[in-house]
């Protein structure tokens, strides 16, 4: 009885374990994707054109994308991980990335989220009427 129990034990904790995942966003090292480029100046390319695997518009512009460096060399590969087969797509050195994108990228974040702190802040410290025993103004009501 003591081996079921052990080895049902140890079968759970294997099945928690794999459930265990990693996540990486734009704008942290290691991230592969689509970037967007906004008012940066145009960033340095692994190839000069545009690659193109499937016909598209020509009338929308292209895309730049962040990925490692064996994608790029077989994009008719990997295109369809990053759902780009029918665009003209960029890709940016990965070193520019991780050495200009990404300390930008989250220094904006960052003024982003100060930014909407301060609001709720603001908000929350607006005047009330009544005695101040509003028992909906914590629960969004």
């Amino acid at each position: 009885m003591k081996h079921l129990i052990i080895t049902l034990g140890l079968l759970a904790s294997s099945a928690f374990a794999a459930d265990v995942g990693i996540s990486v966003n734009i704008g942290q090292p290691g991230f592969y994707g689509r970037i967007d480029i906004g008012d940066y100046p145009r960033p340095p390319l692994v190839y000069r054109q545009p690659r193109l695997v499937e016909h598209m518009s020509p009338r929308r512009p292209p895309i730049y994308l962040n990925v490692p460096p064996g994608h790029a060399r077989n994009w008719r590969r990997y295109c369809r991980d990053y759902d780009a087969c029918d665009e003209r797509v960029y890709f940016v050195d990965n070193r520019w990335y991780t050495r200009e994108y990404v300390p930008r990228y989250q220094a904006h974040a960052r003024g982003r989220y100060e930014e909407r702190r301060d609001a709720r802040r603001d908000h929350r410290q607006a005047p009330r009427r009544g005695n101040g025993r509003d028992r909906d103004w914590e629960h969004g009501h």
